[in-house]
């Protein structure tokens, strides 16, 4: 089983990998950059490679592993396509945000195979089953098996999320996990404690970036009192918490009571006097990009709680002085990916979605099983 790394090591963002045996090229997952430019932008495959590959498998709706999909169409690629229902339904807005390249309508929506959580198929002679991965509805991980070596891709994860359930991972020869926190120790807990004291500090209130999916129902389950949300957050916040299967035991319930009673907000409105979830985190699209660039201007505090990209509003913001980070855990501590390793025993693992500083670091932590291989390389398990 030869393994190709297209894009997320040694990097943030543009998150790919590519799958051959003699019998089966698989691609899983197809992210872009958002702090790239031009090539560097989307991952490292070639035309040529996609017209030969059989299948892509997509882990979740998020910009740096389903955003150049319809990229990937354009260039070649006319094979299967698989994803949860929940992600399919997503990634629509994603994928239109972000492919910069004339493609979208050679990608077919309704043509996309949905399989749902702990599914098991086949694809050529490569056995993929899968699991929750507990960091955003419709969130899945794939353990791959040509029938001699298994390769786990966990995509991201989080193994003791708040809101969302995480299945375990099984036993492999090679795992591929989110090092997008390096070597942070730091737990959830803590970081929600330093998030509500900040909240605390500026009671006339605030602007929390953050993606729909995922780290809004995080903050959504955190935050005390009245809360705000964009208008146009509240369908899709609803349609995920009513898919229960995804979330611990009692959180649809409670969620779902947190979003019927948070005030609308639209760009036409002067910022409230409370805490204000708008979307995307980065403000690079959707209403953040509004609501970021009026609280500069107004000196109206923000909160930045997730990855800051090169070159983006929340990052100007941020270097100005004029916002404050602390990071709400969506991906694994390091705690957490000691546990993740003890678990399914591999014998090679490499993170992703982390710089070669950090994969240096969790060398360090996992010695015999860490390698540092950055995008563009490839090794065979």
């Amino acid at each position: 089983m030869k393994v190709s790394l297209f894009g997320g090591f040694g990097e943030k963002g543009r998150t790919s990998v590519g799958i051959e045996t003699p019998g089966c090229r698989l691609i899983l997952d197809v992210g872009i950059n958002t702090s790239g430019k031009g090539a560097d932008a989307y991952p490292k495959v070639d035309a040529e490679r996609l017209r030969r590959t059989d299948a892509i498998l997509v882990t979740h709706a998020h910009e740096d592993h389903v955003g150049a999909l319809g990229w990937c169409f354009a260039n070649g690629f006319s094979g299967r396509v698989y994803m949860t229902a929940e992600t399919r339904g997503d990634m629509r807005e994603i994928v239109a945000a972000y492919d910069a390249v004339s493609g979208r309508s050679s990608l077919d929506f309704d043509s996309i195979e949905t399989i749902s959580p702990g599914a098991r198929f086949s694809i050529g002679n490569i056995g993929v089953s899968t699991g929750r991965s507990g960091h955003i509805v419709g969130g899945i991980w794939y353990a791959l098996s040509d029938g001699d070596r298994r390769l786990i891709y966990c995509g991201d994860v989080v193994p003791h999320s708040a809101v969302f359930e995480m299945d375990p991972l099984p036993s492999c020869n090679a795992l591929l996990y989110d090092g997008s926190y390096g070597v942070d120790p730091i737990g959830t807990d803590a970081r929600i404690r330093d998030i509500l004291a900040w909240i605390d500090a500026h009671p006339h209130g605030c602007l929390l970036p953050t993606p729909l999916a995922g780290r809004s129902l995080e903050l959504l389950a955190a935050l005390k009192g009245v809360v705000a949300i964009h208008g146009s957050m509240r369908e899709p916040l609803n349609a995920q918490v009513a898919e229960h299967k995804w979330l611990r035991a009692g959180m649809g319930a409670e969620l779902a009571a947190r979003i019927a009673a948070a005030r609308d907000w639209n760009e036409k409105a002067a910022l409230p006097d409370c805490p204000l979830l708008v979307h995307d985190g980065m403000g690079m699209t959707g209403p953040a990009a509004i609501a970021l660039a009026r609280a500069g201007e107004e000196r109206h505090p923000v909160l930045l709680t997730g990855h800051i990209p090169t070159g983006s509003p929340a990052e100007r913001l941020l270097k100005a002085g004029q916002a404050d980070w602390i990071r709400l855990p969506t991906h694994p501590t390091l705690p957490e990916n000691q546990m993740l390793l003890r678990g399914c025993s591999p014998q090679i693992a490499l993170a992703h979605s982390c710089s070669t500083q950090d994969m240096e670091k969790l060398r360090v932590a996992f010695p015999a099983v860490s390698r540092t291989l950055v995008t563009g390389q490839e090794f065979t398990l």
